[in-house]
């Protein structure tokens, strides 16, 4: 009996297996998003925005305050185009905030 590397093990199965694959990917998008809010508002303003979900490229996102719900609007494309970059390809369109 041999055994596989755990990433190449994972790798195959994320390749065979496409909703996992995109699941993934969806956790890697907030991930990001949470460290680009984090450098667009500080370790204090990030604490009133959590990234919460990706679906249909559009990034959902709680807000705990109407100021937040609106700095985030003001700078969306900003923030898309970091989030992109940070990810290396085009993953968000565009941000739903929910005050």
């Amino acid at each position: 009996m041999t055994f596989a590397p755990l990433g190449e093990t994972l790798n195959k199965k994320m390749a065979s297996h496409t909703p996992l694959k995109n699941q993934v990917q969806a956790s890697l998008v907030v991930e990001q998003a949470t460290e680009v809010f984090q450098e667009f508002f500080g370790t204090e303003g990030a604490l009133h925005a959590k990234p919460l979900f990706l679906k249909n490229r559009t990034l959902t996102v709680t807000c705990s305050n109407g100021a937040i719900a609106q700095e985030i609007r003001l700078r969306q494309m900003d923030i898309v185009s970091k989030i992109n970059e940070k990810l290396g390809k085009k993953e968000v369109d565009r941000i739903r905030y929910l005050a």
